[in-house]
This record gives C-alpha cells, sequence and structure tokens, in this order.
C-alpha cells in the first residue's frame, strides 16, 4: 500500500464516521469509517516506515578510481 493509498482510505473512512448521517440495521457506517481509517493509519505508517528503510539503499557507491584516465604502458 502507498502513501496515496493510505491517505484516500483515511479521507474515506473519515467520510464515513464523522459526515455520513444514516442508520442502518446491522451495520454500523461509523465503526466502519473508523475501521478504514486505523487500517490507513497503519498503512500510512508502514509506507513511510519502509521509505526510510531503504532510502540509504538507494544511493549508489561511487568507485574511487571514477573518471581517472590512466595512461597505458608502451613496451
Amino acid at each position: 500500500m502507498g502513501l496515496g493509498t493510505s491517505i484516500f482510505l483515511i479521507a474515506v473512512g473519515a467520510i464515513m464516521r464523522f459526515a455520513v448521517n444514516a442508520t442502518t440495521s446491522g451495520f454500523s457506517i461509523h465503526t466502519a469509517g473508523t475501521i478504514i481509517m486505523v487500517v490507513g493509519v497503519i498503512g500510512l505508517l508502514i509506507s513511510l516506515l519502509w521509505m526510510t528503510a531503504w532510502a540509504d539503499r538507494r544511493r549508489g557507491t561511487v568507485p574511487a578510481d571514477r573518471g581517472v584516465v590512466r595512461e597505458r604502458e608502451v613496451l
């Protein structure tokens, strides 16, 4: 789950939790909104943790002799 998906789930869950005023029998829209918000927050935290854990590995190492032109020895 990426950052965009997590933010989308948080927004949908918040709309279901705070903005919908519907009552149903056997299904609570407010509880479902809370669950979707929690899943979105957990996904957001995992995405951020994943990005910070792999941030150092994305940088490549530069060889010490890169860009140095050596002359050939003539025999």
